[in-house]
């Protein structure tokens, strides 16, 4: 297996809209501070045009002077309340990723490659996707919210488990 496999998975050629439809179908959230606006936007087009339904948290409009912890925790909140899934784009999707995880229930995700966000739905139950403005592409990021989207909680023992060991880290601190 090539270095390229290990870091994006198997290349599949399933009907793209095939992949989308297997959302779970509750309402899902983005939001994005000014590094992420642009890409945001986007994806807002692409959610559209896919039938997902979507709640815009902000920014609404370009801002240079925004902050990423604002829209991480307000969706980040809002995700856990509803329990379903949310979109956060900033510059690196690292600041976002940080700042979403500061909210009790929140599982936010800043991944790479195909391969990391299928583990981290499959075995963390990511419930949050943080994704670059400055160094994903538009297609790249589509391809990834579609695995994130297709793919779900594998409830193994060992991943339940786990889970429960961080829910007992969040009550302690």
């Amino acid at each position: 297996m090539g270095i390229l496999q290990l870091l994006f998975g198997k290349k599949k050629h399933a009907d793209p809209e095939k992949r989308v439809k297997v959302h779970h179908g509750k309402k899902i959230y983005i939001a994005a501070d000014h590094a992420g606006f642009e890409l945001k936007e986007k994806i807002k087009e692409w959610l559209n045009h896919h039938k997902i339904q979507y709640e815009d948290l902000g920014n609404k409009v370009f801002d240079a002077h925004d902050d990423y912890p604002d829209f991480a925790e307000k969706l980040a909140k809002r995700v856990v309340k509803e329990k379903t899934s949310g979109i956060l784009v900033c510059g690196t999707g690292i600041g976002m990723c940080i700042a979403a995880n500061k909210v009790k229930g929140a599982r936010a995700a800043d991944p790479i490659s195909f391969k990391e966000i299928r583990l981290a739905r499959e075995h963390n139950d990511a419930n949050i996707i943080c994704i670059s403005g400055w160094f994903n592409s538009f297609h790249y990021s589509t391809r990834l919210l579609e695995r994130f989207l297709q793919t779900k909680f594998s409830h193994e023992p060992r991943h339940v488990r786990r889970l429960e060991k961080i829910k007992r880290i969040e009550h302690n601190n």
